[in-house]
Protein backbone atom coordinates (compact mmCIF):
# COMPACT_ATOMS: atom_id res chain seq x y z
CA UNK A 1 0.00 0.00 0.00
CA UNK A 2 1.13 3.42 -0.93
CA UNK A 3 0.37 7.18 0.21
CA UNK A 4 -1.52 8.02 -3.34
CA UNK A 5 -1.47 11.83 -3.02
CA UNK A 6 -0.39 15.01 -0.46
CA UNK A 7 3.43 15.08 0.98
CA UNK A 8 3.65 11.93 1.31
CA UNK A 9 3.02 10.75 -2.03
CA UNK A 10 4.59 7.16 -3.03
CA UNK A 11 5.46 6.54 0.68
CA UNK A 12 4.75 2.68 1.67
CA UNK A 13 2.40 2.48 4.34
CA UNK A 14 3.14 -0.79 6.44
CA UNK A 15 -0.07 -2.99 7.76
CA UNK A 16 -1.16 -4.81 4.36
CA UNK A 17 -0.71 -7.92 5.48
CA UNK A 18 -2.17 -7.68 9.52
CA UNK A 19 -4.68 -10.73 10.00
CA UNK A 20 -7.82 -9.91 10.41
CA UNK A 21 -7.58 -6.85 8.08
CA UNK A 22 -9.03 -5.90 4.86
CA UNK A 23 -6.97 -3.11 2.85
CA UNK A 24 -8.72 -0.97 0.76
CA UNK A 25 -8.03 -1.78 -2.50
CA UNK A 26 -5.85 1.32 -4.56
CA UNK A 27 -7.91 2.13 -6.91
CA UNK A 28 -11.14 2.51 -4.17
CA UNK A 29 -9.33 4.68 -2.20
CA UNK A 30 -8.27 7.05 -5.44
CA UNK A 31 -12.17 6.88 -5.67
CA UNK A 32 -13.20 7.94 -2.15
CA UNK A 33 -10.14 10.83 -2.14
CA UNK A 34 -10.98 12.19 -5.44
CA UNK A 35 -14.51 12.36 -3.81
CA UNK A 36 -13.65 13.97 -0.85
CA UNK A 37 -10.71 15.74 -1.83
CA UNK A 38 -12.00 19.61 -0.93
CA UNK A 39 -13.04 18.18 2.96
CA UNK A 40 -9.65 17.47 3.67
CA UNK A 41 -7.53 20.34 4.40
CA UNK A 42 -7.35 21.52 8.31
CA UNK A 43 -10.04 18.33 8.93
CA UNK A 44 -10.52 16.76 12.00
CA UNK A 45 -10.70 12.95 11.45
CA UNK A 46 -11.87 9.73 12.94
CA UNK A 47 -10.49 6.82 11.18
CA UNK A 48 -13.14 3.89 13.29
CA UNK A 49 -11.84 0.83 11.55
CA UNK A 50 -8.27 1.87 10.76
CA UNK A 51 -6.09 -1.08 10.24
CA UNK A 52 -3.21 0.19 9.11
CA UNK A 53 -4.05 3.58 9.19
CA UNK A 54 -4.29 3.99 5.38
CA UNK A 55 -7.18 6.22 5.53
CA UNK A 56 -6.24 8.62 8.07
CA UNK A 57 -2.50 8.59 6.66
CA UNK A 58 -4.32 9.76 3.26
CA UNK A 59 -5.70 12.42 4.97
CA UNK A 60 -3.01 13.82 6.92
CA UNK A 61 -0.68 13.80 3.85
CA UNK A 62 -3.55 16.00 2.07
CA UNK A 63 -3.45 18.62 5.23
CA UNK A 64 -6.11 17.21 7.64
CA UNK A 65 -5.33 19.33 11.12
CA UNK A 66 -5.76 15.96 13.63
CA UNK A 67 -6.47 12.26 12.96
CA UNK A 68 -7.81 9.86 15.72
CA UNK A 69 -7.29 6.39 14.59
CA UNK A 70 -9.37 3.10 16.47
CA UNK A 71 -8.63 -0.25 16.12
CA UNK A 72 -9.44 -2.87 18.67
CA UNK A 73 -6.64 -4.91 17.56
CA UNK A 74 -3.35 -3.94 19.61
CA UNK A 75 -1.20 -5.28 16.66
CA UNK A 76 -3.16 -3.13 14.26
CA UNK A 77 -2.55 0.12 16.96
CA UNK A 78 1.57 -0.53 16.54
CA UNK A 79 1.74 -0.43 13.39
CA UNK A 80 -0.41 2.61 12.96
CA UNK A 81 2.53 3.83 15.41
CA UNK A 82 5.12 2.77 13.65
CA UNK A 83 3.48 4.06 10.18
CA UNK A 84 3.24 7.62 11.42
CA UNK A 85 6.62 7.09 13.46
CA UNK A 86 8.47 6.70 9.97
CA UNK A 87 6.26 9.32 8.22
CA UNK A 88 7.19 12.31 11.13
CA UNK A 89 3.40 12.61 12.09
CA UNK A 90 3.18 10.67 15.52
CA UNK A 91 2.74 14.22 17.28
CA UNK A 92 -1.17 15.66 18.03
CA UNK A 93 -2.35 12.79 16.42
CA UNK A 94 -4.58 9.80 18.91
CA UNK A 95 -4.61 6.27 18.81
CA UNK A 96 -6.92 4.34 20.44
CA UNK A 97 -7.21 0.93 21.03
CA UNK A 98 -10.59 0.31 21.98
CA UNK A 99 -14.10 -1.64 20.39
CA UNK A 100 -15.82 0.55 18.08
CA UNK A 101 -18.49 1.50 20.62
CA UNK A 102 -16.20 2.02 23.62
CA UNK A 103 -14.55 4.46 21.19
CA UNK A 104 -17.89 6.50 20.28
CA UNK A 105 -18.29 7.00 23.94
CA UNK A 106 -15.17 7.87 24.60
CA UNK A 107 -15.39 10.59 21.53
CA UNK A 108 -18.57 12.18 23.01
CA UNK A 109 -17.21 12.39 26.77
CA UNK A 110 -14.33 14.47 24.87
CA UNK A 111 -16.69 16.54 23.01
CA UNK A 112 -15.53 15.80 19.94
CA UNK A 113 -16.88 16.52 16.33
CA UNK A 114 -15.27 15.37 13.09
CA UNK A 115 -15.86 16.71 9.49
CA UNK A 116 -14.69 13.38 8.42
CA UNK A 117 -15.51 9.57 9.62
CA UNK A 118 -14.52 6.94 7.97
CA UNK A 119 -16.36 3.11 8.58
CA UNK A 120 -14.67 0.20 7.37
CA UNK A 121 -15.47 -2.70 9.26
CA UNK A 122 -15.79 -5.98 9.08
CA UNK A 123 -17.92 -6.86 6.04
CA UNK A 124 -20.04 -9.84 7.96
CA UNK A 125 -20.76 -8.13 10.92
CA UNK A 126 -22.95 -5.58 9.05
CA UNK A 127 -23.53 -2.81 11.51
CA UNK A 128 -22.90 0.27 9.28
CA UNK A 129 -26.28 1.49 10.16
CA UNK A 130 -26.12 0.88 13.76
CA UNK A 131 -22.69 2.73 14.12
CA UNK A 132 -24.21 5.59 12.28
CA UNK A 133 -27.16 5.97 14.44
CA UNK A 134 -24.75 6.35 17.25
CA UNK A 135 -22.54 8.65 15.79
CA UNK A 136 -25.71 10.82 15.14
CA UNK A 137 -26.93 10.54 18.56
CA UNK A 138 -23.67 11.24 19.88
CA UNK A 139 -23.38 14.27 17.36
CA UNK A 140 -20.02 13.01 16.49
CA UNK A 141 -20.29 14.70 12.69
CA UNK A 142 -19.95 18.25 11.74
CA UNK A 143 -22.70 19.67 10.43
CA UNK A 144 -20.74 20.03 7.07
CA UNK A 145 -19.04 16.60 7.89
CA UNK A 146 -18.88 13.50 5.81
CA UNK A 147 -19.54 9.53 6.78
CA UNK A 148 -17.25 7.57 4.38
CA UNK A 149 -18.17 3.69 4.39
CA UNK A 150 -16.75 1.15 2.26
CA UNK A 151 -19.15 -1.94 2.68
CA UNK A 152 -20.83 -4.79 0.53
CA UNK A 153 -24.04 -3.92 -1.48
CA UNK A 154 -26.22 -6.16 0.98
CA UNK A 155 -26.08 -2.99 3.37
CA UNK A 156 -27.49 0.92 2.85
CA UNK A 157 -28.04 3.32 5.12
CA UNK A 158 -31.59 5.78 5.40
CA UNK A 159 -32.01 8.02 7.90
CA UNK A 160 -34.18 11.30 7.83
CA UNK A 161 -31.04 12.98 9.16
CA UNK A 162 -28.95 11.86 5.86
CA UNK A 163 -28.46 12.19 2.64
CA UNK A 164 -26.46 9.98 0.40
CA UNK A 165 -23.62 12.42 -1.25
CA UNK A 166 -21.72 10.32 -3.73
CA UNK A 167 -22.15 6.17 -4.55
CA UNK A 168 -18.93 3.86 -6.22
CA UNK A 169 -19.41 0.37 -6.75
CA UNK A 170 -16.46 -2.27 -7.17
CA UNK A 171 -17.96 -5.47 -7.67
CA UNK A 172 -19.41 -6.88 -4.70
CA UNK A 173 -18.20 -3.99 -2.66
CA UNK A 174 -19.33 -0.15 -2.46
CA UNK A 175 -18.97 3.08 -1.02
CA UNK A 176 -21.55 5.57 0.16
CA UNK A 177 -20.84 9.00 1.25
CA UNK A 178 -23.32 10.77 3.69
CA UNK A 179 -23.71 14.04 4.42
CA UNK A 180 -25.84 16.07 7.38
CA UNK A 181 -29.25 16.74 5.75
Amino acid sequence: MKVISGKLKGRTIKGYDIVGTRPTMDRVKESIFSMIQDYIHDSMVLDLFAGSGNYGIECLSNGANKVYFNDKNKKCIQVIRDNLISFNCLDDNVLLNLDYYDALVYLKKQQLQFDLIFLDPPYKEEIINKIINIVLDKSLLKKNGLIICELTHREEYLNDNLVLWKERKYGEKGVLIYKLK
